[in-house]
């Protein structure tokens, strides 16, 4: 009974001291609560000054931009601001705002502890009320004490003013895009109109921006992105019964126009809003508005403002010359990825040519800019810069006959049939100068050799982040068949820059809060994705300005004297878009020019854009590091690599006779008077090789692939009416007997006489080589090694000395080895010792 008792007593005591602790709690609970004060919304513009993000080039010094420098608002009365963007603003952010008491209970569950069951994010919890407190009075940092305090002034605010009241301030402070806040304000920079003038779709358009201010702008690359949050908007208004069915679908379908942008006291401003996007994206538009972010870019700002001026003077004169009224320019530094000068039109504040849109993140079709990563992936297969395709009129489509024109029940419009820039043919052409010409024919047939899948799967891995779609692509890609960014293609051609390995493009050098604190630093992220010898083969190419010359000239833009510099230009159809990307190890620029409405231009490449290209880069290597291009790997084994990848189109069938005896080559003659002889067998590449296994044996029934035909017909054709100017070999010229000029016994017989293996030489004596030789031939060289290393070489008459001590190698006992080679370069081995005290 005691022991029951006291269990009890136990009990009592621990809920009355649970009871206690729980009123204390909550008691201090309510003090901290009532110690609220309601905001005074005048301090809001200088709270906002005071934590702006400010932006820096890479030497941390020069302020490219401050966002809230020149902060726009007007604030008008609720009765000023007119019925459309009220109720726009409330059907999209907050349907229930004249109903609830500042915070939605069941929103409030939905985006806490509903998100935390189902782990799924869920937006649209907070009311306008709340979104109030949180631009005005609250710091940006996420914790549960802040969203109490956004919780309980959000019902005290909603307690103290009428709700028109709260919709008032909120409309006055909410962001509209860049520098510009309050709803007048916007109404004015995007419409030129007060805001109760605004069209129920202007009042859309601006009730869409706030969930995302830089990322939904008017004047962004996401217009799209809009469109749809403004129909959005319209559909929600509809809903909840603030417009009728025939208002939403005459708003719906209203052609709004947007004012033009003007913005002052930015430097860089493509790429400062390139940043200010990416920054938002990342960790949200309140943090960059009020965060007091540093931001350390990559920019190169001196190298900017040279490119700022070369990009506008070249637009100005394309505009006059060509039709091509703007330009844009990517520089990236391809060892890091790091962006170091981005202009994104001939100039920002240029109202005639939509110059704030930032072409260099625009998509448009690529042209032969985008062969490089085609012949890549043919490097990649096997094939060689020497290989050779025919440049002949070839139609590519299998619902076309061989000669264009459409099978029976087929449209004319599928036929495929390209012709090259100069609508001239070559006949046989080595992939180094076709690529070098940018000649579309055998890029086209290129493409199919390597395959569709392989081809984009080696761009995408390079950089390029367009072309995803497999199923929307055909042949035509090759000479610009897609659409790709500047800056996507100008960082992918950094992985030819540096050797096969990519660095992904970046603006950011380091991020700061307002307290010093590191958000987020450069490191660089590389990654191997061509074979190092398969990317110094394309800027062997690309670079090689003898190989360009019959396309381009000797002394055009693409060249610049005294430097090894590799480019590629690429032209769209009619002349829409002109192209020049080039690169050195240290640099990869590329410049887009044309017209933001694709009006076509006069002329389009390198005549172009080429210009700009050349004088940005002459600026660019003036402070850049001389580097030149290693040389690429272009030694192939006879043996193992088929003729037909090695140049010999004539074809692919071959023998080696011995050019001294002129019989049949064995194991024992040597390279040097070798030849290949290929037995003419002329035919389409398709009858040497199959695409599945390029370096495997030829196939079996070639005409199986579909376009075999297509192929055949045309080289056939041509070598009929070409196979008079070419030498004709037949098996009938295959020796019957086998070199007997380099065999065992015609080596050359070579005895060392000096230094001998019986004598002591001193360190510092001076040792004369003498030898004895005798064989069929005279002999005519002498390499000579001490120890396994190479020494020197000595040509007949032979008068060849050393100085022990001069060697590095030297040893007690030496071995001394010699190769001579007689005058038909039979090949013996000789080795001797000699000691040294």
């Amino acid at each position: 009974m005691n022991k029951g008792l006291k269990n009890k007593r136990f009990v009592k005591n621990l809920i009355l001291f649970g009871t206690g602790v729980f009123v204390f709690l909550v008691g201090i609970l309510i003090i901290w609560i009532s110690s609220f004060k309601i905001p005074d919304f005048r301090s809001f513009e200088d709270r906002k000054v005071i934590n702006s993000t400010k932006l820096y080039d890479r030497t941390g010094k020069i302020l490219l931009y401050d966002i809230h420098q020149d902060v726009k608002r007007t604030n008008i009365s609720f009765d000023q601001m007119g019925s459309n963007i009220k109720n726009a603003t409330v059907a999209v952010e907050d349907a229930d705002f004249y109903n609830h008491k500042g915070i939605r209970l069941t929103s409030i569950f939905r985006a806490t502890i509903w998100a935390k069951i189902t782990g799924k994010k869920v937006t649209g919890g907070s009311t306008i009320t709340q979104q109030l407190v949180k631009n005005t009075l609250l710091t940006s940092e996420r914790s549960i004490a802040r969203k109490l305090k956004e919780w309980v002034l959000a019902i005290k605010i909603d307690q103290s003013m009428p709700k028109e009241k709260i919709l008032e301030y909120y409309l006055n402070e909410a962001p509209y895009g860049g520098n510009v806040y309050g709803i007048e304000e916007a109404s004015k920079t995007y419409f030129d109109k007060n805001a109760q003038d605004m069209t129920l779709a202007e009042a859309a358009y601006l009730a869409a921006i706030p969930k995302s201010p830089t990322t939904l702008s008017p004047y962004g690359k996401n217009k799209d992105k809009l469109e749809d949050r403004k129909n959005f908007v319209l559909s929600r208004m509809l809903e909840v019964g603030f417009i009728t069915k025939e208002e939403y679908e005459k708003a719906k379908n209203e052609i709004v126009l947007f004012q033009p942008q003007a913005i002052g006291g930015i430097k860089a401003p493509h790429f400062v809003f390139f940043i200010k996007d990416y920054l938002e994206q990342k960790y949200g538009a309140n943090v960059v508005e009020q965060g007091g972010l540093r931001v350390t870019t990559t920019l190169d700002y001196d190298l900017q403002q040279k490119g700022e001026q070369i990009v506008k003077e070249g637009a100005l004169q394309n505009e006059k010359d060509w039709n091509g009224s703007n330009a844009s320019l990517v520089a990236i530094d391809p060892k890091t990825g790091q962006i170091l000068t981005m202009i994104g039109s001939r100039d920002y504040f240029d109202k005639e040519i939509d110059g704030n849109y930032n072409v260099t993140t625009a998509h448009r079709q690529p042209g032969s800019s985008f062969k490089p990563f085609i012949y890549a992936t043919a490097f990649n297969k096997g094939f060689t810069p020497d290989s050779v395709l025919f440049d002949l009129p070839t139609e590519f489509s299998t619902s076309c006959n061989v000669y264009g024109q459409a099978l029976p029940g087929r449209s004319q419009s599928s036929c495929y049939k390209p012709e090259n820039y100069d609508n001239k043919h070559r006949g046989p052409m080595k992939l180094r100068d076709a690529l070098a010409q940018s000649i579309n024919i055998p890029a086209v047939k290129l493409f199919y050799l390597v395959g569709l899948q392989n081809a984009l799967k080696i761009s995408e891995d390079m950089g390029i982040s367009t072309l995803t779609d497999i199923s929307r692509y055909g042949l035509t890609l090759v000479i610009g068949g897609g659409e790709v960014s500047l800056l996507d293609i100008t960082s992918a051609y950094g992985v030819f820059a540096n050797n096969g390995v990519r660095n992904p493009y970046t603006g950011i050098l380091k991020i700061e809060n307002m307290n010093g604190k590191i958000l987020e630093e450069f490191s660089q992220k590389p990654k191997e994705i061509l074979p190092k010898n398969t990317a110094l083969i394309i800027s062997d190419i690309l670079s090689d300005n003898t190989a360009r010359t019959p396309t381009f000239g000797a002394n055009s833009v693409l060249n610049i004297e005294g430097k090894n510099v590799a480019v590629k230009t690429g032209t769209t159809n009619s002349n829409k878009d002109a192209w020049t990307i080039g690169y050195t190890p240290s640099i990869s620029v590329g410049v887009w020019a044309g017209n933001n409405d694709n009006k076509p231009m006069k002329k389009g490449g390198s005549g172009v854009a080429g210009p700009i290209w050349n004088k940005f880069m002459i600026e660019a290597l003036k402070i850049l590091p001389s580097e030149d291009f290693e040389k690429p790997n272009l030694e192939i084994d006879l043996e193992k690599t088929k003729p037909v990848l090695r140049g010999f189109w004539q074809g692919n069938e071959n023998f080696f006779i011995d050019k001294v005896s002129g019989k049949l080559a064995t194991e024992n003659t040597p390279k040097e008077t070798r030849q290949e002889k290929i037995i003419t067998n002329v035919h389409s590449i398709l009858y040497w090789i199959d695409r599945k296994d390029i370096l495997g044996a030829p196939p079996l029934n070639p005409e199986d692939d579909p376009q075999f035909n297509h192929w055949e017909i045309p080289v056939q054709n041509w070598w009929e009416q070409n196979k008079n100017k070419y030498n004709i070999t037949t098996q009938a010229e295959i020796p019957q007997t086998t070199d007997d000029v380099h065999t065992d016994l015609n080596k050359p017989i070579v005895s060392i006489i000096e230094p001998s293996a019986t004598s002591l030489y001193a360190s510092d004596q001076k040792i004369q080589l003498k030898i004895l030789s005798s064989g069929r031939f005279p002999l005519q060289k002498l390499d000579i090694f001490v120890n396994n290393v190479y020494l020197g070489t000595s040509n007949y008459p032979f008068n060849f000395s050393f100085i022990p001590s001069d060697l590095d190698n030297l040893l007690a006992k030496n071995e001394l080895k010699i190769i001579a080679y007689d005058s038909v370069y039979n090949r013996a081995e000789i080795t001797s010792f000699f000691e040294v005290q």
